[in-house]
Order: structure tokens, then C-alpha cells, then sequence
């Protein structure tokens, strides 16, 4: 094998296909991955690690990429970010006030997901279908649209009482999950929620959420020639080198015949890529 690129790693670039086509980010360059299936892959890191947001070199990430200072300052940092409903802005103390009128007062879906099971989730509408894809989900379905993230964490609080808000990455990675009849499933959560959302039309007002009708459920279908049995996960602060037969790509996943690695979790270490 020889070194073909080398640079920052962000999370892979992603393409909605049959299957999802997936390139490698290493700063500015793009290496295509479907391509590679089958074939020895070998990731090195070299010991350094940049902020994806400031490139400042730092001996630590945060929060998947941010050099501590960052990690303290940013809006994209917050803790409402992972729990959206706590959204603060209109208390005027969102930590970005023109980061958040860009990213969060903007329209949101509410959508279910089938990765490792059923799950509802949140995402910008202009994420779609980029969210469902990084989460390794087989079957996407939209079926709320709402004027602000502060909503949409609210709307999801109410449907997280009767269903997952969470992906198990484990189960996601042993295989394609047991297909479901999304339109069943949104139908029997929108009625069990029905007094939670005619609540929330009060408070947010009638036309703030919004029912998506009429879309048929995304079927997705990932670059996978075999899923492990046993699930072994690789760490670049742990070995630097991660390498073997690039067995599938699901989520932000590789997955190799000696085990897989989240590559999102890694973003801002300089990676050499050898094949």
C-alpha cells in the first residue's frame, strides 16, 4: 500500500445513491470509499490534532473536533444543541446570537428513523437526507415541519415518551434493521401524542407545526459487504494505526475485517491514508 492522501479528518462526505456513496475527508481532499471495498485500507494518525473551527493545534478534542476554547465559546458547543427543547435564544443568552438566527431559527423536521429500531429525530430541513444517512438509518420518514429548533427539541420530548430518541451503534452496525411500515408507525405516534401536540399548537401557535403529508418513506441502502459478528471498535488515542479489508460503510462508520471506527468522532486528527 502507498500513502495517498494525508490531512484534517471531518466526518465523510456523503451522496444519497443506490447504495450511499461516501467519500473520505482529509482536509481538502476527497477520496472516494465505495470504491475501495474489498480492498486494504490502512488509516494512520500522526499524533496531531487541529480545531475543525479555528485550526489552533491542540493536545485534546472536544465535542467531536473543538479545541477547548472553542468548546467553551461556541454556540455549536452548547448543551442545547444535544438537548434542543433547553434552546435559550429568545432569553438572550444563546453564546452566537447570529450563529443561532442562521442555524436554529430556521425550519426544522421531525422525522422517524429505523436504524437499529425506531427511533424520532430532529434535523434541519436542509440536513435531509444527510442526518438519516449519518445516523445509518435504513428508513427515513418526515412527518412534522416547525419554525425553530426550540420546537422541534420540544416536539420530540413528546414522542420520545413512546418511542427511542436514540441510535443503538452496536445494533446498527450488526446489519440492515427489521423492516418496518414507517406511515403505521408516524400514525400510531401522532395519535398517542395528540393531546401533547394540541398543547404545543397553543403555546407555539396554530401554524407553527406543521403535518408533512404525502411523502413516501426513504428507503436507504448502505456500501456493505459483510457485517461483523462481533463488533470491535478501533480508537486512534489508543493504536494509531487502523487497518485491514474494508469490509462496508454505514453511518460515519468504516467497517473492517478486524473491527470498525467512528471516523466522526475523530474530526480534526491528521490522518494519512494508505491503499
Amino acid at each position: 500500500m502507498q500513502e495517498q492522501a494525508r490531512g484534517i479528518l471531518r466526518k465523510m462526505a456523503v451522496r444519497l445513491d443506490l447504495p450511499v456513496e461516501y467519500s473520505l475527508r482529509l482536509g481538502e481532499e476527497y477520496v472516494p470509499v465505495n470504491a475501495l471495498l474489498g480492498q486494504s485500507l490502512s488509516l494512520l494518525y500522526t499524533g496531531d490534532i487541529y480545531c475543525v473551527h479555528c485550526a489552533r493545534k491542540t493536545n485534546k478534542s472536544f465535542n467531536q473536533g473543538y479545541c477547548f476554547p472553542c468548546f467553551q465559546k461556541l454556540a455549536a458547543c452548547d448543551s442545547c444543541i444535544i438537548h434542543p427543547e433547553r434552546c435559550h435564544f429568545e432569553q438572550g443568552t444563546c453564546r452566537e446570537p447570529a450563529w443561532g438566527e442562521q442555524f436554529c431559527l430556521q425550519d426544522h423536521i421531525v422525522y422517524l428513523a429505523n436504524s437499529s429500531g425506531l427511533k424520532v429525530g430532529i434535523t434541519r430541513a436542509t440536513q435531509v437526507p444527510t442526518r438519516w444517512i449519518d445516523q445509518g438509518a435504513t428508513q427515513a420518514l418526515p412527518f412534522m415541519r416547525v419554525s425553530s429548533r426550540l420546537q422541534s427539541g420540544v416536539v420530540e420530548v413528546a414522542f420520545k415518551q413512546h418511542v427511542a430518541d436514540k441510535t443503538n451503534w452496536r445494533d446498527m452496525l450488526k446489519g440492515t434493521a427489521t423492516v418496518l411500515d414507517m406511515e403505521a408507525e408516524r400514525d400510531r405516534l401522532v395519535a398517542e401524542c395528540r393531546d401533547e401536540l394540541e398543547s404545543l399548537k397553543e403555546g407555539f401557535g396554530e401554524f407553527a407545526l406543521s403535518a408533512i403529508n404525502g411523502v413516501a418513506t426513504v428507503e436507504i441502502n448502505y456500501p456493505v459487504l459483510a457485517y461483523p459478528e462481533k463488533i470491535v471498535s478501533h480508537n486512534f488515542d489508543k493504536d494509531p494505526l487502523v487497518e485491514g479489508c474494508l469490509q462496508g460503510v454505514k453511518g460515519q462508520y468504516l467497517i473492517f475485517d478486524t473491527g470498525v471506527i467512528n471516523l466522526r468522532r475523530f474530526s480534526g486528527y491528521e490522518v494519512a491514508a494508505s491503499f
